[in-house]
């Protein structure tokens, strides 16, 4: 497994290919945008995108949907529980910048469902608190998880928008996340990469 992190979007969110480098297939993780950058990583080395994985349906994660989907006909995964704020322009926050973007037209999953995609298994784990649906995927073979904006680099994901909740964001870090192996390679929405180890020792707010 090869993860490429991609700056993408208004506010620089991190939106991950993970590269099966041995099928050359591979799987992309909210498409904030459908950057110039990730087209490129794509094609230059032939890839097959086999599907979308969103962490949750803020407007930062999602609004390069519909430019990837023209070009690969893929299946978009979220949690079952975001499907209303997917589908509200005022919730999912891009009613802010312009005319708002809505996607009716993803897969719904479940807490604990396990997701085969392009050679790898990944586990959904349902993490509400920054959003009502948000969850991470985590590669159980490879010790990788997919945190979006449930939780950072010694930190964790705002509670203030539409659907949040910080009694439930702590909850689920705690409960769902610390309990993974240490060594656990986390990827997060915005900022760098972690480890639960690290986050066990120094985020303040858990």
């Amino acid at each position: 497994m090869t993860i490429k992190r991609f700056l993408t979007g208004m506010i620089g969110t991190n939106s991950y290919l993970i590269v099966n480098e041995e099928t050359k297939e591979c799987i992309l993780v909210d498409p904030a945008a459908y950057s110039n950058e990730i087209k490129e990583a794509i094609h230059s080395e032939a890839l097959k995108l086999k599907a979308v994985l969103l962490t949750h349906g803020h407007f930062d994660h999602i609004m390069g949907i519909d430019d990837v989907i023209k070009d690969y006909d893929v299946p978009v995964y979220a949690h079952q529980e975001e499907k209303e704020l997917l589908n509200d322009s005022a919730m999912n926050l891009s009613q802010m910048y312009g005319k708002g973007y809505t996607f009716s037209n993803a897969i719904y999953v479940s807490d604990g469902e396990m997701i085969e995609i392009a050679g790898f298994t990944f586990e959904v784990i349902y993490t509400p608190g920054h959003t009502k649906g948000g969850c991470c995927y985590y590669c159980k073979e490879k010790r990788v998880l997919f945190s979006g904006d449930t939780l950072f680099c010694a930190s964790v994901g705002r509670t203030d928008f539409p659907t949040g909740s910080s009694s439930q964001l702590i909850r689920s870090v705690k409960e769902k996340l610390l309990c993974l192996p240490e060594e656990t390679k986390v990827y997060p929405g915005h900022m760098e990469e972690t480890t639960i180890s690290y986050e066990k020792m120094n985020n303040p707010f858990i």
